[in-house]
């Protein structure tokens, strides 16, 4: 477990290389947000989230992958992070951030993930009624 990191993860730096590439700057790690997104855009008011698979219990092949050994335990801490994921985004948005999340077998297909990342950091937020 000690090996697992939380920070500076492979499919993270590759969406940050692609982000600063296509001129986005950003803040990483964002403490004092719920759930610490890993990536923050202050000035638009939107996170980024980039996810492993198996941690967070994505719905894809690797998501869904159980360990046979000690099985209740990492069920109870899988879905335990996933409680937790959709709680973090709830207050980000009771807050008025808008957050992404990035899957880690999203990076299968760069051209695509870029043009969902650029659709949206690139949509203004809703105003009200003046």
């Amino acid at each position: 477990m000690r090996a697992v990191r939380s920070k500076d993860t492979k499919p993270e730096m590759i969406v940050r290389s692609m982000l600063h590439s296509l001129g986005y700057r950003f803040r990483l790690h964002g403490g004092n947000l719920p759930g610490r997104p890993d990536l923050v855009f202050a000035s638009r008011k939107k996170v980024i989230f980039v996810n492993g698979c198996f941690w967070h219990m994505h719905d894809c092949r690797k998501g869904q992958h159980a360990p046979v050994t000690n099985a209740k335990f990492w069920q109870n801490k899988r879905q335990g992070t996933a409680d937790r994921d959709r709680m973090n985004l709830r207050a980000l948005r009771v807050k008025g951030w808008k957050s992404y999340v990035v899957w880690e077998c999203a990076l299968t297909n760069l051209t695509l993930l870029q043009r969902r990342l650029e659709q949206f950091l690139s949509r203004e937020p809703r105003r009200g009624k003046k």
